[in-house]
């Protein structure tokens, strides 16, 4: 049974060891177990709040479907639903199952007048599921539109219809001998659409593309009318349709299906750890192999505070300390970073990504630990983000920011954003432990993924000032250092106030006058990208 208030499956825990509890102590100070509203005081809520939908064969209204569809996985998301300070719910859910439902629920919406959210695994960390605006709202959730519906062998494109969640369109994939490769650490409960619409990153897109090299058509059903996206290997027939709907979080229309550029399954693949003495040299080390084009399926390098943090929360601390005195004797101490890298392909591919990958690593004073971290990691990639649910239950929250920038700025981004973050907190008398970590590395840049874990306030006020004192200082710190405010989660309503510093004045009022254009009665996610509502 998935969490209604944290994170996935309520059978599934990630204990903390002891020696982490006291590593985080030491690092922000004593956590007190915060006391969490009940389901039913949550339902009790929701119930207060009178839907303002007329009632459909579709739509549900119960205050669990509600509930539900209502929030997604952001740090104040978390702390709505763990305080029991709702605030606004949707109206009502539908679970259509079927192009013509979603088509014929659109029509309803435009008629009477009410706002429709379209809805995957609820995920996002952005605010995409807040109702905002003065309409009633319905929340379209697709996910029993799940089928595989062809497979073109020949041209390797699969199409599914666009509310399949990550393990099940891999298990279709699969039992026909191939992949799409598209692991976000939300892989479990994430759908298709959501990260098509959200222009998604996978773990291992170095070998097999973002979801934009991914996602090669489909079918969105618009306010206007239905937009159908053909497929073609390439094309210079104007600009490239499939860009309105990719990114395009729910403003333009539905994303009902979609075809993708799926591969053979890989005959081997393997992950290793490897640690560099210090942060310049680890950089240096992924820079070189990105602009090499090795083709590893996957770089993503730790600065030295995660890279303590990731030794530290693993607890096994003899066998860790046996392990640092190795490191400390190839010259790898206090300051070492941690680099996971995959090796994806067949056996000669393989053989001479390794080839290549060793020669350089070797030159940057990279030590391989072989592949005894990388199973690890492999065995847990979608397990970390339970310590989530076992960080709250210590009394912490936890927040992510990430952004994508080139080279040169890497470095400065890094401390730019972990020094707001630090400042923020320090505001309130707060200590923030802030790491980062490279999750994609291209030629040109990198993107910089940071992590702060603070304290949980006495109540939901001085929790939820702390935490957007904190995302507001990280933002200002992305933007004025020349990144992007999202690499792989989305803009949402959370992040919608700094896309103006990307876009510019011309290219919000490009994509105002797209949303207008498909919608032109602004049914569709009134907020999310836009900031509108």
């Amino acid at each position: 049974m998935r969490r209604w208030n944290g994170w996935g499956d309520t059978a599934i825990d990630q204990p903390l060891k002891p020696e982490a509890l006291a590593f985080l102590r030491e690092a922000v100070g004593p956590g007190a177990t915060p006391v969490d509203a009940a389901y039913e005081a949550a339902l009790a809520q929701v119930a207060a709040q009178p839907g303002r939908l007329p009632p459909h064969p579709l739509i549900d209204v119960s205050p669990a479907a509600r509930l539900a569809a209502s929030f997604g996985q952001s740090c104040a998301d978390w702390l709505r639903l763990r305080f029991g300070v709702l605030g606004r719910v949707t109206d009502g859910v539908a679970f259509p199952e079927s192009r013509e439902a979603v088509r014929e629920l659109l029509d309803r919406a435009a008629r009477q007048g009410v706002a429709v959210l379209p809805c995957g695994g609820a995920t996002s960390v952005v605010g995409h599921l807040s109702p905002a605006g003065d309409k009633p709202v319905l929340t379209l959730n697709l996910t029993r539109m799940m089928r595989l519906t062809h497979l073109d062998r020949a041209a390797q494109l699969a199409s599914f219809e666009a509310g399949v969640l990550g393990p099940d369109l891999e298990a279709q994939l699969r039992a026909h001998g191939y992949t799409l490769g598209h692991f976000p650490q939300s892989f479990e409960y994430s759908t298709l659409g959501g990260w098509i619409v959200t222009r998604s990153s996978g773990q291992q897109s170095s070998r097999f593309g973002r979801i934009e090299q991914l996602f090669a058509g489909g079918h969105l059903e618009t306010p206007l009318g239905p937009l159908d996206l053909p497929t073609f290997p390439a094309s210079a027939a104007g600009p490239d349709l499939r860009e309105w709907v990719l990114g395009s979080e729910g403003r333009f229309g539905v994303l009902t299906e979609a075809t993708v550029r799926v591969t053979r399954l890989p005959e081997r693949e393997q992950f290793i750890g490897v640690f560099f003495p210090d942060w310049a040299r680890a950089q240096a080390a992924v820079q070189a192999l990105a602009q090499a084009r090795v083709g590893l399926s996957m770089l993503r390098l730790a600065n030295p505070i995660e890279t303590l943090t990731t030794l530290k929360l693993a607890g096994h601390a003899r066998a860790i300390g046996w392990l640092e005195r190795y490191l400390a004797l190839c010259g790898a101490g206090s300051e070492k970073c941690l680099l996971f890298a995959g090796f994806t392909g067949n056996k000669a591919q393989v053989g001479a990504m390794q080839r290549q990958a060793k020669a350089i690593i070797a030159a940057h004073g990279g030590v391989s630990t072989g592949t005894l971290l990388g199973d690890k990691w492999r065995a847990n990639r979608f397990r970390g983000v339970y310590l989530r649910n076992s960080l709250w239950a210590a009394g912490y929250a936890v927040d992510t920011m990430e952004t994508a920038c080139d080279w040169p700025r890497v470095a400065p981004m890094m401390a730019a954003i972990e020094a707001a973050g630090r400042d923020a907190l320090a505001a309130f008398g707060e200590r923030t432990h802030c790491y980062t970590h490279l999750s994609h590395v291209y030629p040109q840049g990198s993107s910089v993924y940071s992590t702060f874990v603070f304290r949980v306030g006495p109540d939901f006020d001085t929790s939820f000032a702390r935490w957007q004192a904190l995302k507001r200082a990280a933002s200002a710190a992305i933007v004025a250092h020349g990144g992007t405010i999202s690499h792989q989660h989305g803009v949402g309503k959370d992040h919608a106030p700094w896309l103006s510093a990307e876009k510019g004045e011309a290219g919000l009022a490009a994509l105002a006058a797209a949303q207008r254009h498909f919608d032109p009665q602004g049914v569709m996610a009134p907020g999310n990208l836009l900031g509108d509502a």
